[in-house]
């Protein structure tokens, strides 16, 4: 699966994905006309029935699933797990929504291969353990199938270009569902500054601060694979979901991307005391030796000169915060409690605060879909993540995250181990637009 050398073969890639949307610009309304006209991102004909293989059906696969069944335009006709308890149960709710049953791959933990060599499927979508998601991904690919992974899409550098050269290669969308992007008050944000009331955005903050310790020693679940990972790295190894919201308010890679980032960690303590605290002298997680820091910081620089904070928490004690924190010349919003200041709109030098500011700044979106995304995943933003995904795939528009967002969100890992590792040694962004992010057009305000 090597890159084609020469650009012509990417342009041309570009250009029919181009014409594909232009074909159908003129059957759509004018909010999908203005989402069609994006004709240098990398797009794929129409799809008016998208067929889906689940991959990895845990909690939040099993939302997802959940959610696509509710989804106007597609059908989940394959399942995998390496539990066939999983597969049964996905299988009984397909059923009992309707569709045909599923075929179900239950032969270990590669049968994705099988999964994707054998179905006629459009979109291979895996809610796996991090390590997986770069192999299922590659095999959709490979085999004619767009991918949709959750976070992080990738670990290491290599693995993104993988990504990358695989999606150009195969003309295939490779799609990293974040789904805190698609959260009320994020999307509230982003219409905000799309309407430009906080001026030229300078400066943004995000986070995942989550308090972690008893799932990650839990004997189910993310408990049986997540803690491993602070056996082996420190840094800020799950990025995305305060940094993809910020990256949007700065058009990373529609404008700008990231140039290069700094990063340090503070000691292991959180992981240590849980153990001892709850695990008797002789357990085996007792002599479990962690390298993750408890409180990773990175800073990161735009070419354009914008600044970037992003944190990572989940081994302390500690209420949830993603952060979020966007600050322009005009005016700021911050997150957590969510409160706005806009020079000129607000009362001087007093925040507004964020019910408030929904009630005027509310994206479309979420008002079209509130009623639809009432009680799924994550307070309904999984839904409408899921929502979108479909909407892009069955009219042949650019998906909202694409494969060079995916890349760039997700080599935030490697990059904060490198320079942690290097006294905060600056290190840099790799571009895996190749220099594409100077002409692609930035995300639009998009309702249903």
């Amino acid at each position: 699966m090597s890159l084609p050398t020469d650009d012509l073969n990417r342009r041309d890639f570009l250009k029919i994905g181009g014409a594909a949307v232009a074909a159908g610009a003129s059957t759509l309304s004018s909010v999908r006309a203005t989402e069609a006209q994006t004709t240098t991102l990398p797009v794929a004909p129409p799809i008016p029935l998208v067929r889906i293989g689940m991959v990895g059906i845990g909690l939040q696969g099993g939302s997802h699933l959940e959610n696509f069944l509710k989804v106007p335009g597609c059908r989940i006709t394959a399942v995998c797990d390496v539990r066939q308890e999983r597969t049964d149960w996905a299988t009984q709710q397909v059923v009992a929504a309707g569709h045909p049953a599923p075929r179900a791959y239950t032969r270990g933990p590669r049968d994705f291969v099988r999964l994707c060599e054998t179905e006629d499927l459009d979109l291979v979508f895996t809610a796996t353990p991090w390590e997986w998601h770069v192999p299922v991904l590659l095999a959709a690919m490979a085999n004619g199938k767009h991918g949709a992974t959750e976070v992080p899409a990738a670990m290491t550098i290599e693995d993104c270009w993988k990504l990358v050269e695989s999606a150009e290669t195969h003309r295939r969308h490779c799609v990293m569902m974040e789904n805190c992007n698609y959260d009320r008050p994020e999307m509230m944000v982003f219409h905000i500054v799309r309407q430009g009331l906080l001026g030229e955005i300078l400066h943004v903050e995000g986070g995942y601060l989550h308090d972690l310790r008893e799932i990650k020693f839990e004997k189910k679940d993310e408990g049986l694979w997540r803690r491993a990972w602070a056996t082996k790295l420190d840094g800020n190894l799950y990025p995305t979901h305060g940094l993809g919201p910020i990256a949007n308010c700065l058009d990373i890679n529609r404008g700008d991307r990231f140039d290069y980032l700094v990063s340090m960690s503070g000691p292991s303590r959180g992981l240590y005391d849980w153990a001892r605290e709850h695990f008797p002298a002789d357990a085996p997680e007792r002599r479990e030796q962690y390298v993750l820091g408890d409180v990773n910081t990175s800073l990161i620089r735009t070419v354009r000169g914008r600044t970037v904070m992003v944190q990572h928490c989940t081994n302390l004690p500690r209420p949830y915060s993603r952060i979020h924190q966007v600050q322009g010349t005009r005016g700021i919003f911050q997150g957590y409690p969510n409160r706005l200041y806009i020079e000129g709109r607000s009362a001087p030098h007093r925040w507004t605060d964020g019910a408030e500011a929904l009630r005027d700044y509310d994206h479309p979106l979420w008002k079209d879909l509130e009623a639809r995304a009432a009680g799924a995943g994550h307070g309904g933003m999984d839904y409408i993540e899921d929502y979108r995904l479909i909407k892009c795939l069955r009219e042949g528009l650019p998906t909202d995250m694409n494969v060079y967002d995916a890349a760039a969100l997700s080599a935030v890992v490697e990059l904060s181990v490198r320079s942690n590792a290097s006294r905060a040694r600056t290190v840099d962004f790799p571009d895996f637009t190749r220099g594409r992010w100077r002409s692609f057009p930035p995300l639009g305000i998009v309702g249903v």
